[in-house]
């Protein structure tokens, strides 16, 4: 029995609506495609080779101390050779845990309030970057296997509070964009056989104004206690791309003209501080 003409029009109108709608969602549907098709990443143990002398000096300091401090301009190897030495000591039995960390703050005050999700989904985006690292060293199977076990741990810096480093290797990214009372946190939960990977660039500081950098602070206290290594990279060590050395060195060349025209900064020690309060609180009472 055929249908009336009517109600096959309206059939047939469904049909193309449901057409149209899939084609405008194309770019949705086929990448969503793409990420459920993904290919597993095979592990690639190739041998870990410094790429210029400031990687080199960066992995004996690794290797030999406590702390390392990696401080230099993007593209230079930072994180690469890090994450890469930390997932061999882990893959070695050297320690039993590898932990990632960074402040959770972004350019322009984003912070991780602003993602949906849980604090693992909100996390994810940021520890991307070396995550594709430590997929090509152990493979993704063998990564996933290992951050459900929490053999390798993410971690937003906050969340570290009450924790002890210990039989690990920690890699605190994007260390420039913690306070001073952060990385003394983070500094004193060190404990037994803890390997400790600090680097960033104190140029990329995304804190607010008139708020002193951790990273910069605790590199000029710290550098000549024994077992703590401080490795500076430079313009000239940068190896992601040519072009990528010019817009940091434009860059550079702007901050440090800036840096130029500012007045000195002057810190207040706490002997000042307290002096100044005395005075204040006696100009109170004899008020």
């Amino acid at each position: 029995m055929s249908l009336p003409k009517n109600r096959a029009a309206n059939r047939s109108k469904r049909r193309e609506g449901r057409v149209v709608d899939a084609r405008g969602h194309q770019a949705l549907l086929q990448a969503t495609q793409e990420e459920m098709t993904r290919r597993p990443v095979k592990a690639k143990r190739t041998p870990i080779k410094a790429l210029t002398e400031a990687q080199a000096r960066y992995d004996a300091s690794i290797r030999a101390n406590t702390i390392t401090f990696g401080i230099g301009p993007a593209g230079t190897g930072k994180t690469w050779l890090a994450t890469m030495r930390a997932a061999e000591m882990l893959d070695k039995g050297e320690v039993s845990k590898l932990i990632i960390t960074r402040p959770a703050l972004e350019a322009a005050g984003e912070n991780l309030g602003f993602l949906p999700g849980e604090i693992d989904d909100k996390f994810g985006p940021f520890f991307k970057p070396v995550k594709i690292e430590l997929e090509h060293y152990f493979g993704s199977g063998a990564l996933e296997y290992m951050i459900k076990n929490g053999i390798i741990e993410t971690s937003p810096l906050a969340y570290l509070r009450g924790h002890t480093f210990k039989d690990a290797v920690v890699l605190f990214d994007e260390a420039q964009n913690a306070t001073v009372g952060q990385m003394k946190m983070f500094l004193t939960r060190i404990g037994e056989n803890a390997k400790i990977i600090i680097e960033g660039d104190p140029r990329q500081n995304d804190l607010p104004a008139g708020v002193k950098s951790g990273l910069t602070d605790a590199m000029h206290r710290l550098r000549h206690i024994k077992g703590v290594g401080v490795v500076e990279f430079d313009h000239d060590d940068i190896v992601r791309s040519g072009i990528c050395k010019e817009i940091v060195l434009a860059y550079d060349d702007a901050y440090q003209a800036d840096r130029t025209t500012r007045e000195p900064e002057t810190e207040i020690t706490i002997e000042e501080s307290l002096s100044g309060l005395h005075k204040t609180l006696r100009i109170s009472v004899e008020a």
